[in-house]
């Protein structure tokens, strides 16, 4: 008994635009992003900030005890007046022509050190703050309140996540498709690539270890669903061509002999099963006929030709039967050809054909791995043929 027809579904190849690209994979990180440390050491007096928490440029993020700092300043402004003053007597007296010279420039320079080191002062006092150098975002705090911090000790890191770097590479084959300016596209996978922007930067020198090439581009994160440190995929888009025939990557199998796809074509008619040979038993039977048999079809022979004609309307009967597989062949039967193809650049689940498929043959997009060459089939572009087989499996 010969086995029912297999379901598939199918695409027909045709020719139509494609925009190839260079694809890779890169890590992002935000263009403006940095771990604060503190410069000065000291007990942590105050935290004002929390995980998460976006901050302007200048927040003051962490205060050190400054107590000392804050004395000392006062000390030294009160000194750097009593400078100042002794300058203006020291000019009055010059002016009134009693005061000497030595005098004058020793004034000067006590007030001018004076001042220099109430800056000095200001500027250690303000070490104890830690301010936030750009506006972002803060992680979680590395320190707590009363803990003694040394200079260099990290307190917490601050990205920017509005604006994302993407550092990837590429091979050096690939170094003239690309250029700066040129468009790209980054995503978690390769279906889904929603964020867009262009390449910044290209490394005028090539890996000799590895024989790529860095590349940096940007991309515009507005909901901060990048985050630094985050794996992705990126594609360069290049110029679109035209007439380039492409299947899904699903239609497509690898063995060791090479990539093929499954092509339906109509059965030839020996595939198709035109007609049935003749049982066994009646060409026995028509060879051993009894000489009775003989004699019986002389005794015919001499009947009217009316009763004679009887087998030949009989005989008409054949011919009637053998139109019903004309008729049934106005569908005819379809089967699987095996076609070996040359494959191409890779794009949103489609592969170019680069040999072996020409426009309009139809293509058989699943269940490859229960077909085989020459098998019959049956397209059904309205089901899903994985879901056949893994149903047919179960049973």
């Amino acid at each position: 008994m010969k086995p029912p027809a297999a379901t598939v579904s199918t695409v027909v190849a045709k020719p139509a635009n494609w925009t190839p690209g260079v694809e890779a994979i890169g890590t992002v990180n935000a263009v403006r992003g940095v771990d604060l440390t503190v410069e000065t050491a000291g007990i942590v007096k105050d935290i004002l900030f929390h995980a998460n928490q976006k901050v302007a440029a200048d927040a003051v993020l962490l205060q050190l005890d400054d107590a000392v700092e804050k004395a000392d300043l006062v000390a030294q402004k009160a000194q750097a007046a009593s400078d100042q003053a002794a300058l203006t007597r020291a000019l009055e007296l010059q002016r009134r022509g009693v005061g000497t010279d030595a005098t004058l420039d020793a004034a000067r320079a006590a007030a001018t050190a004076s001042a220099a080191q109430v800056n000095k002062l200001q500027a250690v006092l303000d070490q104890k703050q830690l301010s936030a150098p750009f506006t972002g975002t803060v992680g979680i705090p590395k320190i707590d309140i009363g803990q003694y911090l040394a200079p260099g000790n990290s307190v917490v890191t601050i990205q920017d996540l509005d604006t994302m770097r993407v550092d990837f590479t590429v091979p050096e084959q690939q170094l003239p498709l690309l250029k700066i300016g040129q468009a790209v596209r980054i995503g978690s996978n390769g279906a889904d690539m929603p964020f867009a922007g262009s390449i910044r930067g290209i490394d005028p020198k090539i890996d000799p270890a590895s024989r790529l090439v860095s590349i940096r581009g940007e991309v515009a994160n507005p909901e901060n669903k990048l985050t630094p440190g985050q794996f992705v995929q990126i594609r360069v888009e290049l110029p679109e061509e035209n007439n380039v025939i492409s299947v899904p990557q699903t239609a497509v199998t690898s063995s060791l002999y090479g990539d093929y796809v499954f092509v339906v074509v109509p059965a030839k008619p020996a595939d198709a099963g035109a007609g049935q040979p003749a049982k066994p038993e009646d060409q026995k039977a028509g060879a051993e006929k009894p000489a009775g048999d003989a004699a019986k079809s002389q005794a015919d022979a001499s009947k009217p030709a009316s009763e004679a004609a009887k087998p030949a309307d009989n005989a008409a009967k054949p011919a009637d039967n053998a139109q019903k597989p004309a008729e049934a062949g106005q569908q005819p039967a379809l089967v699987l050809s095996q076609v070996f193809v040359k494959l191409g650049r890779r794009n949103n689940g489609m592969v170019e054909i680069a040999e072996g498929l020409k426009a309009g043959d139809q293509v058989v997009t699943a269940g490859q791995n229960r077909l085989f060459n020459g098998m019959s089939v049956a397209v059904d572009n309205t089901i899903d043929p994985s879901k056949s087989a893994n149903k047919q499996v179960q049973q």
